[in-house]
């Protein structure tokens, strides 16, 4: 066993004519090579960071414009689920005809309307958890 490890080592070592300088060329075309994976990996790195960035800013946004408790305090997937539900709900009330109709530019009006569905909304998940939970 050990003989054929010292067999090929030898060939290895019988198989550079050029007397080492190959071995140089190879290490500095390793070196270059390495920097340029390093440089690789740190752009790369950036744009993770940007694209992370870039999807945590549009979670906080949807979260602004999900009707949530007091208590919530939501991982991506429950806002995810949370916005869904809270699409459905907003088809539902279309749906039915329960929006309240305002005029164009009265933003009083438009509050009032928009905190009875975030209310509504409230009561409709919790009404939900309720039957959800068995009871």
């Amino acid at each position: 066993m050990g003989s054929a490890k010292g067999g090929s080592l030898s060939r290895k070592r019988s198989s550079s004519s050029d007397g080492g300088r190959s071995g140089k060329r190879q290490r500095r075309k390793q070196q270059g090579n390495f920097e340029d994976v390093q440089q690789q990996r740190v752009t790369a790195n950036v744009r993770e960071r940007q694209r992370t960035q870039s999807l945590n800013d549009a979670f906080t946004q949807l979260r602004k414009i999900i009707p949530t408790l007091p208590s919530d305090k939501l991982s991506k997937m429950q806002t995810l689920k949370l916005a869904s539900r809270y699409i459905d709900f907003l088809y539902q009330v279309l749906r039915n005809d329960e929006l309240i109709e305002t005029k164009p530019n009265s933003t009083s009006c438009s509050y009032v309307a928009h905190e009875r569905l975030s209310y509504a909304f409230s009561v409709w998940r919790m009404e939900g958890a309720w039957n959800v939970s068995g009871h």
